[in-house]
């Protein structure tokens, strides 16, 4: 008996917790579909297999949601990309994965991306303070990789093709959607990969 009560509490948490991360899912959704303004705490309940009121056990409000899901994805690339740079062998190394990972991150979350895009004024200002917080580290991290392949290389143009790229390897969610196709990702992959290098290293 005492090994079973043991597990409980973590099987528990284990529920709260995959809850959660329904909620976020369906939020980035419903989100990305019609806006923060054009969804209710009961839509986000719906989509995710609970009441509107069993929302509140997780989040305190909407617009909390919107943050833990913003903020989270900052962190997210924050925390992947120094991991994969870390790891990796070389300079040259480690601009590839960086492409890699951000490149996976926009095949496979496209509609956190349109949510940032439209939704982040909808958000406190302490908290927008936070998300460009963690995405002005996350610019940085590229820069430091590219300012050790080139050198010669200016604070001000290494920004630029940072930036560049990710408008870029952004756009993918909504190229996606032109006409009503939705995207092969792993046709798209390659390409993006291959379009982002030869921007971050034009001569």
């Amino acid at each position: 008996m005492s090994d079973l009560a043991e597990n409980r509490p973590t099987q528990r948490s284990q529920a709260k917790a995959d809850r959660r991360a329904a909620l976020l899912e369906a939020a980035a959704a419903l989100f990305a579909e019609r806006g923060f303004n054009g969804v209710s705490i009961e839509d986000l309940g719906a989509a995710a297999g609970v009441s509107g009121p069993a929302v509140y056990r997780h989040f305190p409000s909407k617009q909390a949601m919107l943050a833990a899901l913003l903020v989270g994805v900052s962190e997210h690339l924050l925390e992947g990309g120094t991991e994969v740079a870390s790891a990796a062998d070389g300079p040259a190394g480690a601009l590839r994965a960086l492409i890699a990972f951000h490149v996976d991150f926009a095949l496979t979350e496209p509609d956190t991306i349109r949510v940032q895009d439209r939704d982040l004024d909808s958000l406190s200002e302490a908290e927008r303070r936070e998300v460009r917080r963690l995405q002005r580290r996350y610019i940085e991290l590229w820069m430091e990789v590219l300012a050790t392949l080139h050198p010669s290389l200016s604070t001000g143009e290494r920004r630029m093709r940072v930036q560049a790229a990710f408008g870029l390897i952004n756009s993918t969610p909504h190229s996606a959607r032109v006409g009503g196709t939705s995207i092969d990702t792993s046709a798209a992959r390659p390409v993006l990969e291959r379009m982002a290098w030869a921007g971050l290293n034009a001569h």
